[in-house]
């Protein structure tokens, strides 16, 4: 069975690595990002974006937003853009309560949910949690999840977390995390929604009292 498992992965990999592009690079300019900082008067979290699909519950990209000296979120090999958030290769600044309305908004659809964890950490943690998502660098495309794990394998106390390309995988791993809050957003918009932000009464948060019932 091993061998068969091992046959199969070795066929697909050339479409894995098909998928997977160059990473596009972007390089916002230094008054643009200054411009655009925003500090959260919150405590420091890290938060984890889980975009599932609603039918098989299979996990399609992985978000990290860090609050640290400011808030920030890593969208690697992503495809949300906003011209008042500078990007810096995955990284997007200006990240205030607004601007995560637009990112959740721009990933929640009527095939998709979004699946967001905030787990509080020190301030030393954010801080390095922060500085590692800014010396990252771009993303090549289907990477996402293996580049959160990585970071987050470098923090302490996430050193344990499994690396991998599964998103679903890192978001069961945050919901056995003690202190994680955790809430599922539904919206029904069409597939097609590339607006930034949909009409209020679609989009609606649930909360979930154990975070361990996500499927």
């Amino acid at each position: 069975m091993k061998r068969v498992c091992r046959i199969v992965l070795w066929l697909l990999l050339p479409l894995v690595l098909s998928a997977c592009g160059a990473a596009e690079s972007r390089w916002a300019p230094d008054l643009e990002v200054a411009r655009a900082a925003y500090v959260d008067d919150g405590p420091p979290t890290l938060t984890l974006y889980t975009v599932m699909k609603k039918t098989g519950g299979v996990g399609a990209h992985s978000g990290l937003m860090v609050n640290g000296s400011q808030r920030i979120m890593f969208d690697p090999a992503g495809t949300f853009k906003h011209p008042h958030l500078p990007e810096r290769n995955d990284v997007i600044f200006g990240m205030s309560d607004r601007a995560v309305e637009f990112y959740i908004d721009y990933h929640a659809r009527e095939t998709y949910d979004v699946i967001e964890q905030i787990i509080p950490v020190s301030r030393e943690v954010a801080l390095l949690a922060q500085q590692k998502v800014m010396s990252y660098g771009a993303v090549p495309k289907g990477f996402c999840n293996k580049s959160i794990t990585a970071i987050l394998r470098t923090l302490p106390g996430f050193e344990d977390v499994p690396t991998g390309w599964f998103p679903r995988k890192t978001m069961e791993y945050f919901a056995s995390r003690p202190g994680v809050t955790t809430r599922r957003i539904v919206d029904d918009s069409p597939d097609d929604n590339t607006g930034m932000i949909a009409a209020p009464n679609l989009l609606r948060a649930q909360q979930l009292r154990n975070p361990l019932l996500l499927s």
